[in-house]
């Protein structure tokens, strides 16, 4: 795993979000190293892992916003036909309700509106599928 993170490519894209293209998989975080304190899992069809990933952080962070110093991150990467999504974060506080964020995106991840939509936005295109 560490052999694979030092070849990882990293940009910084706009806004200050920093995207880590690894081979099959995908990491958007605020800050780096990103540093998941909570997290949850779940798995999707193939979809393009760049949009994916934008479009749960954007309800992760408004799932999440008032938890005091919570930084988003979504990792998307493959698991053989699908996409495995690990959604979570940095929480820099002494103390968090862990459980109940963690409660929160498994809930987040799991509404079917919503995959729907982060789907609808990241539907392969032809043979770029996953990427």
């Amino acid at each position: 795993m560490e052999e694979t993170r030092q070849h990882a490519a990293v940009i910084m894209a706009r806004a200050g979000w920093h995207i880590l293209r690894e081979e099959g998989a995908l990491t958007l975080a605020r800050q780096l190293p990103p540093r998941f304190d909570v997290a949850a899992e779940a798995m999707f069809p193939p979809a393009r892992k760049a949009r994916l990933a934008q479009q749960i952080r954007q309800d992760l962070w408004r799932a999440l916003r008032h938890l005091r110093g919570f930084s988003p991150v979504v990792r998307v990467e493959e698991d053989g036909a699908q996409l495995k999504v690990r959604a979570g974060g940095a929480v820099h506080a002494r103390t968090f309700p862990k459980v109940r964020a963690e409660a929160r995106i498994s809930a987040l991840l799991a509404d079917p509106a919503r995959r729907a939509r982060w789907l609808a936005h990241a539907r392969k295109e032809g043979s770029d599928a996953l990427g």
